[in-house]
């Protein structure tokens, strides 16, 4: 049990110790934005992964604490995807353009996600674009208040960056703090910029 959380997880990994479920997922695919091509996979549920452009050349922490995109589904082409998955690939399109869409609106599927994470996942989803909270205060929303570490932990190890906007999380003070996606804290304030 952690003291922090009060759950039973591995806060390493983010995964419930309880269960070794495989997530379902149904496919992924890729597809161009304006800032390259991100990658994507889904369930029946929702989504359970995307990748931001140069995912490939960087293993990031969350791709390392997962499988890779390329072991989630079967691969096909954005046009085959379903209805829903094509919506939200548009909606990711529009945004990373510079138009902030609610991305919230988005399903996703966390099985297999500690309970803990999962609250911090979905706090933070309710942060609006253009707007931006610090580890503590989105510890506070998940109603874990004195575990900011692990809200830290959570958002390194962020599945759906951009979908979950780990970017909108800064370190006390206003400073930017860690960005565990491909260029660091250089595509954390690109994604802040897109959004104002």
């Amino acid at each position: 049990m952690d003291a922090d959380t009060g759950t039973d997880t591995d806060t390493d990994t983010g995964t419930d110790t309880g269960t070794d479920a495989e997530t379902d997922t149904g496919g992924r695919a890729r597809f161009d934005t304006p800032l390259g091509q991100c990658g994507i996979a889904w369930s029946s549920k929702g989504l359970t992964r995307f990748d931001l452009p140069g995912h490939g050349e960087k293993r990031t922490e969350a791709a390392r604490a997962g499988r890779p995109l390329e072991a989630l589904g079967e691969e096909m082409q954005p046009s085959n995807a379903p209805a829903w998955v094509r919506e939200a690939m548009e909606l990711i399109r529009r945004h990373l353009g510079g138009n902030p869409q609610d991305l919230s609106v988005i399903p996703t599927d966390m099985d297999g996600i500690s309970p803990f994470f999962r609250r911090v996942y979905e706090a933070a989803r309710s942060i609006p674009a253009g707007e931006t909270l610090s580890y503590a205060e989105l510890a506070e929303r998940a109603g874990s208040p004195k575990a900011f570490r692990a809200v830290g932990q959570a958002m390194a190890k962020n599945p759906l960056p951009v979908v979950v906007p780990c970017h909108r999380v800064l370190a006390a003070g206003g400073k930017l703090g860690g960005f565990s996606a491909p260029g660091g804290t250089t595509t954390k304030v690109r994604l802040l910029k897109l959004e104002r």
